[in-house]
C-alpha cells in the first residue's frame, strides 16, 4: 500500500554534471559545464554567456 509505514521514502535523484559535459537548457540553449561545485551548482558557458545554474537542475539535461 502507498500509505504503509514500512514503505521506504523515494528521493529523487539529482542528475550530476562533469567539467567538460555538453547540456542543453530549457531558457539559454545549448552550453558547456565549465566549472561544477559538487552538488551545489555548476557553471555553463552558452556562448554568449556564462550562467550559474543552481541543484536541482530540472531545467538541464546531457545532451
Amino acid at each position: 500500500m502507498p500509505t504503509s509505514p514500512f514503505k521506504a521514502p523515494v528521493t529523487p535523484r539529482c542528475e550530476q554534471f562533469a567539467l567538460g559535459d555538453r547540456v542543453i537548457h530549457d531558457t539559454y540553449g545549448l552550453g558547456r559545464v565549465i566549472r561544477v561545485e559538487e552538488e551545489i551548482a555548476v557553471l555553463v558557458d552558452f556562448g554568449s554567456r556564462q550562467v550559474r545554474i543552481p541543484s536541482p537542475f530540472s531545467k538541464m539535461s546531457h545532451l
